[in-house]
């Protein structure tokens, strides 16, 4: 009669364990930083793990042509955060064993 409560206290123990794994995965994403570059160099990006700009340099020649700039920021910017939310799929995918949750990226601050 309650021979599956020992399949709801290991389900329960491993969505705790799951649980504490992303706590300690969403702060470390925090630390994580992530570079992207445009124009040769002449605009880079910092984003972090998250994928939050955290810095931004702009070579003095860049703002000659500001619609040029406008879009070296962008791609720029671009670039470090597909990096960023191609590690986070990684570390996700790690952490699942391959498993596809749905929403999982959101909750970890890495959504599309």
């Amino acid at each position: 009669m309650f021979g599956g409560l020992g399949n709801l206290t290991g389900l329960l123990k491993s969505a705790k364990e799951m649980q504490a794994n992303m706590a300690k995965m969403q702060a470390e994403l925090a630390t994580r930083r992530y570079d992207g570059d445009a124009g040769g160099g002449m605009v880079k990006a910092t984003v972090d793990g998250k994928g939050t700009l955290v810095d931004i340099k702009i070579e003095p020649n860049a703002a000659k042509d500001v619609e040029l700039l406008e879009d070296l920021v962008k791609s720029a910017v671009g670039v470090a955060t597909a990096k960023s939310q191609e590690a986070l799929k990684g570390e996700i995918s790690a952490m699942t064993g391959g498993m596809n949750i749905p929403g999982l990226t959101d909750m970890l601050g890495g959504g599309p």
